[in-house]
């Protein structure tokens, strides 16, 4: 170890318009040496920097690590060890960096792999979470529709394995937010239609960004292709009956 040692910033960037991005986080970015972002084994392109570019300095450096797009847990695991192991290399030579991830940094985010790998294999070093804002939060905005009132609750769910945990609700939490539909949105919106309680259902498609969509139909939200930005706000009637939102 080193006689000083870098911070390590956790930033959420997001869900898609720039000035979504936290003040603070906008700082950091200012004064950091090195911007890391997760990116595929096949291209470098990330939309966490995309975002973020315009608060970036043109000197800073900004590298990219790959993260295999798999379900092998081996190789997942043997990815985000290697990657911590080079931010931690990094931050050992003194050098400040940030990591950026899309909406919140501590909700289904690929920081929360590298932020447990650096605090096992480095915990003297210095880490610092921002949080952001996340697409459901942005996706409840533009519909003028609030998450939650009075003494409601909220689950929010992964879309990853389809509708495997609307089949489990039996209607009791008020409002679900079903995150990373993606290609299981036939299966997710099969189960949320089973379930008579959810009768307010929208699908929001690439939130936050310019070509966002909003699906109020869930048949037409079926035939739609595949996008990997979707995620799906189901509500519960209100007291008196009416449907929400």
């Amino acid at each position: 170890m080193g006689a000083h040692t870098g911070t390590l910033y956790g930033i959420g960037v997001g869900p898609g318009d720039p000035e979504l991005l936290p003040v603070k986080s906008a700082n950091i970015l200012k004064q950091v040496d090195i911007v890391y972002a997760a990116s595929s084994t096949k291209n470098d392109y990330s939309l966490a920097v995309s975002i973020a570019k315009q608060y970036i300095p043109a000197s800073t450096e900004i590298k990219m690590l790959q993260f295999p797009m798999t379900t092998d847990k081996s190789r997942t695991s043997a990815a985000w060890r290697e990657n911590a192991c080079t931010v931690i290399d990094a931050l050992e030579s003194g050098k400040s960096a940030a990591f950026l991830t899309l909406g919140d940094s501590m909700t289904y985010s690929t920081y929360g792999y590298i932020l447990r790998n650096v605090q096992e294999l480095a915990p003297h070093i210095t880490i610092k979470t921002v949080p952001g804002i996340t697409s459901y939060q942005a996706a409840a905005a533009s519909l003028n529709t609030p998450l939650v009132e009075g003494e409601e609750s909220l689950l929010l769910v992964s879309g990853v394995h389809g509708g495997k945990h609307i089949r489990h609700l039996n209607g009791k939490p008020e409002n679900v937010v079903i995150l990373k539909a993606y290609r299981n949105v036939e299966d997710i919106t099969a189960e949320i239609e089973k379930n008579p309680s959810y009768t307010s259902c929208v699908g929001i498609k690439k939130c936050g960004l310019p070509e966002e969509e909003i699906i109020r139909d869930l048949q037409q939200l079926k035939t739609m292709p595949p996008d990997y930005w979707t995620l799906i706000i189901a509500k519960k009637k209100t007291e008196d009956g009416t449907p929400k939102g």
